[in-house]
């Protein structure tokens, strides 16, 4: 991997899109919580004492408040001779949004399917844990019964190896797909190729952010870096040296892959991290965002590293969007009318003291 180093630089744009997923983030976490637990009900409690881990800038009490209709209360027992205590469990709302999701889900499956081979196809061995895909599910737009479900259904493809919330539970590559080892970056050159007649070869789409100037010792090791040949995330590495131009070229290809999967074409660095062994990453691959600024970019919003594909985002719109996206979309229209008739029911709870209280001034 290479010495040289760029300063960051704050992305307004970049940060700002984040900023504006807040509500869908915070609420989305809760309601997870809440849908992997037995029978889809969790203790208030529980869900209050992992707020947390949640990293919810607000009580639980006050997020379910701002989001009626997202999860309800209801009474019962810890234990069999326990006295009843609240619980939580999706509300009328999330009901009617989970029958929507399903139809998604199953409209585009076959996207899941692939997201999920890819992910296993650019690990070492082409097995990986089944509780750090679990982890990340949600940010690929994976169902949370992948494991009973999904995997099961295509044996072709994958195998499931042990038993879901063991230890030695794993998902393991059974035949390889070719059509599934093109990594984003080359079916794009396809695509041109196609379009323009010509045989366009893989590279990566670089944007600087404007204003943004690399020194000249980095802007000639970036030109001799992009000029060398494309190395597929998907490709046997076993033969490149770890220190090696080529292993950084392989790296960065594998961090653009993985955010070409995901639902927003951003994720938490700290989940990359994760799937250092798996992906061949080395310690330090948080410097590879860095060192391609035109590439990625590191938002610091929210608590956490952000790695984001710069190339998805216009001017802090995401305009390549993922089908799975729909899901997203679909759960924020649901946010958006619990919140507009929750107004809309206090606006009228205040009118109505406002009457009662004009009518008994009036006839005193």
């Amino acid at each position: 991997m290479s010495s040289l180093n760029v300063s960051w630089r704050k992305d307004p744009h970049l940060d700002s899109a984040i900023d504006s997923d807040n509500p869908y983030r915070y609420c989305s976490r809760v309601v997870r919580e809440v849908l992997t637990s037995p029978n889809h009900s969790l203790p208030l409690s529980h869900l209050c004492r992992r707020r947390r881990r949640l990293r919810l800038p607000v009580r639980v009490s006050t997020l379910l408040s701002r989001n009626p209709g997202l999860l309800e209360t209801h009474l019962a027992r810890l234990r069999l001779n326990s006295s009843p205590v609240p619980f939580v469990r999706p509300g009328h709302r999330l009901r009617r949004y989970l029958l929507d999701e399903a139809r998604i889900r199953s409209k585009h499956e076959p996207i899941a399917l692939a997201k999920l081979c890819k992910l296993v196809m650019m690990s070492k061995d082409r097995v990986i844990h089944a509780e750090k895909l679990q982890n990340v599910g949600w940010d690929f737009g994976l169902p949370d019964d992948f494991l009973c479900d999904l995997v099961p259904r295509y044996p072709q493809f994958l195998e499931l190896v042990g038993v879901p919330g063991e230890d030695d539970c794993f998902v393991k590559l059974v035949g390889w797909n070719d059509e599934f080892a093109k990594s984003a970056i080359e079916r794009r050159a396809e695509e041109e190729s196609v379009l323009t007649g010509f045989s366009i070869a893989p590279r990566f789409d670089v944007r600087l952010p404007k204003g943004f100037h690399l020194q000249e010792e980095m802007r000639e090791w970036a030109r001799d870096w992009m000029e060398m040949p494309y190395v597929s995330p998907y490709s046997d590495t076993s033969g490149l040296d770890k220190a090696s131009p080529e292993m950084e070229k392989r790296s960065v290809g594998l961090l653009h892959e993985v955010l070409s999967l995901s639902v927003l074409r951003r994720v938490p660095v700290p989940t990359i991290g994760k799937f250092g062994e798996e992906f061949l990453l080395s310690n330090t691959f948080l410097e590879a965002f860095l060192r391609h600024p035109g590439i990625f970019y590191v938002s610091l919003k929210g608590g956490v590293k952000m790695a984001v594909l710069r190339e998805a985002y216009e001017e802090g719109r995401l305009v390549d969007r993922d089908p799975l996206l729909e899901m997203k979309e679909r759960f924020e229209e649901m946010l958006m009318e619990g919140r507009r008739e929750g107004r809309e029911g206090r606006k009228e709870l205040m009118q109505g003291k406002m009457k009662a209280g004009s009518g008994g001034f009036g006839g005193g």
